[in-house]
């Protein structure tokens, strides 16, 4: 399969439907173990998809963000925590164009190397000589099991007080730690994704140096995909997973239906209105938002690559887009899942997995209703006032 996959490298899309099935095949493991096991990562790592927003100049995809949505969104159709873990790692190597030359090379020259971490500044930075010292103790770092770094956010500190920028707000820096440079800690004991592994991990008193940390204020590199606003890239890819999960739970419902026969009747499942009604109802909700998805990531797509900065309105209306595909899979899920009577309760059942995974999922902070305030404040002329920023 490395062979294979090594030819589809230019091709994240098609890599990632062909790892599909070997995820599909070890869902079961990867949920009792709470991670993915090392077949799925090393097909992931073969195939380059973890390293799918790093520069071409160092061995890395640079793919568009349409690009990366699909392959997330066909990886989690098999299997929600490993499209996640593919998320989680493919959307942090969007670093690779904010760091420094020298640790982007140290970090992302190597094919191999799989970055996780969490972008929350729960760590403390001081500025020393050549860098930084740093604590911290970040959670829900996604795959830190087979991630070889790690990054943390932190607050600027200097003596007691809190660096602010010029806006008043603390100002903040993200830094990369070795993973084997860090505690982890057990604490992924959860109802969905539980794959993931989305462990605490904490550093004390850590030296940082200057070429390992980075903000995203400005990128270093100028190509178009670091031109965009970090996270109007990241929540169109965050959406990818609860888009994929909607798919794979309709999939499992059609199947269900075709040998199905409901209790107290003669007839398929597939035969009762109702299931006809709750299938065609999932389609159209999970078709329409994934449409509006990729219509405001290629509107935003087309315009960088002309050289025009994004507007605020567009800012707001990919947030939205974003938002909405999280929430309109969730709800596709919730009809499949009732459409499946009591097999849907098994946890066996496809279904059962993708209505934990799906609204595990959607209470990331990008998937909650505060995006809709925020693009409805935009749409009305106000002030946007969210964190973390359009």
């Amino acid at each position: 399969m490395t062979l294979k996959l090594n030819r589809l490298i230019d091709d994240p899309v098609r890599a990632a439907r062909a790892i599909a099935p070997l995820a599909r095949a070890l869902r079961d493991e990867t949920e009792h173990q709470r991670r993915l096991p090392p077949p799925v990562v090393d097909a992931l790592v073969a195939a380059g998809l973890f390293r799918m927003w790093v520069p071409r100049e160092l061995g890395g995809a640079e793919a568009d963000p349409r690009t990366l949505v699909e392959a997330v969104e066909a990886l989690s159709a098999a299997d929600g925590a490993a499209g996640w873990c593919l998320m989680i790692a493919a959307g942090t190597s969007l670093s690779s164009g904010y760091l420094p030359s020298a640790g982007a090379r140290e970090i992302y020259g190597d094919p191999a190397s799989i970055v996780g971490g969490r972008l929350v500044a729960s760590g403390r930075a001081t500025r020393v000589d050549g860098g930084y010292r740093v604590s911290g103790r970040w959670g829900f770092n996604s795959g830190i099991d087979h991630a070889t770094w790690l990054i943390g956010g932190c607050v600027l500190w200097e003596g007691d007080r809190v660096l602010l920028r010029p806006n008043g707000a603390p100002a903040m820096r993200y830094m990369f730690f070795p993973k084997a440079a860090c505690d982890v800690i057990d604490t992924w004991s959860v109802g969905g994704l539980r794959g993931t592994g989305s462990h605490d991990f904490t550093v004390e008193d850590a030296l940082v140096p200057d070429e390992r940390s980075f903000s995203f204020d400005e990128p270093c590199l100028r190509a178009p995909l670091y031109r965009l606003p970090p996270f109007a890239l990241l929540a169109p890819a965050f959406s990818a997973v609860a888009l994929g999960i909607a798919r794979g739970a309709i999939d499992a419902l059609v199947e269900l239906a075709t040998h199905k026969a409901p209790c107290g009747s003669g007839a398929l499942l597939r035969d009762r209105a109702s299931a006809q009604a709750a299938v065609a109802q999932a389609e159209a909700q999970l078709r329409s938002a994934r449409l509006f998805l990729l219509d405001a990531v290629d509107v935003a797509w087309g315009d960088t690559l002309a050289g025009r900065p994004l507007t605020l309105e567009q800012r707001a209306l990919l947030r939205l887009a974003a938002t909405h595909a999280s929430t309109s899979a969730a709800h596709a899920v919730d009809l499949m899942y009732a459409a499946g009577g009591a097999s849907s309760i098994y946890t066996t059942s496809s279904l059962e997995r993708a209505f934990r995974d799906v609204h595990t999922a959607t209470q990331h902070v990008l998937g909650q209703s505060q995006n809709y305030e925020a693009a409805g404040r935009v749409l009305l002329g106000l002030e946007a006032k969210i964190t973390p920023p359009l």
